[in-house]
């Protein structure tokens, strides 16, 4: 059914839960996956901005690789324990839910699963989620766990 699943992760409890059950889909199925970390760009506020955003900028980045390499590696280590083919990928984006379909569409990916934050009320209807976005710009398949 799906050979390849694109699993966009951000290490929060509910899109690990999210990766440990698509890793037992791509077991089932026998399919390989793509696990995928977006972050946004650092994006300095403020008046006097140019010191202290050089400053802060360096520390955030600095701090995001080192969370991302850890995410990804205990993903990586979940899915060599199951026997499945894997990749793993880090993107910067100011919109990351283009970067999900992108990189599912580049990659050859047929299904993208992922979590949901379950935002709702007047949030949802602010903000939206990367997961709503998926869903409404995506031409390819979109499980979400909850």
């Amino acid at each position: 059914m799906y050979i390849h699943i694109l699993i966009p992760t951000d290490g929060s409890q509910l899109a690990t839960q999210a990766v440990d059950r698509t890793l037992q889909l791509a077991t089932t199925l026998g399919a390989r996956v793509t696990f995928l970390m977006v972050m946004e760009p650092f994006h300095a506020l403020g008046l006097d901005v140019d010191q202290r955003a050089e400053a802060g900028r360096s520390d955030v980045e600095a701090r995001a690789v080192v969370a991302t390499r850890k995410v990804l590696a205990e993903a990586s280590a979940k899915a060599k324990v199951l026997g499945v083919e894997f990749d793993t990928l880090f993107e910067t984006s100011d919109l990351p839910y283009e970067a999900i379909i992108s990189t599912a569409q580049a990659r050859g990916c047929d299904l993208i699963a992922m979590a949901s934050h379950g935002r709702s009320g007047f949030a949802a209807v602010l903000l939206g989620s990367t997961t709503t976005k998926v869903l409404t710009h995506s031409k390819l398949p979109v499980l979400v766990y909850r």
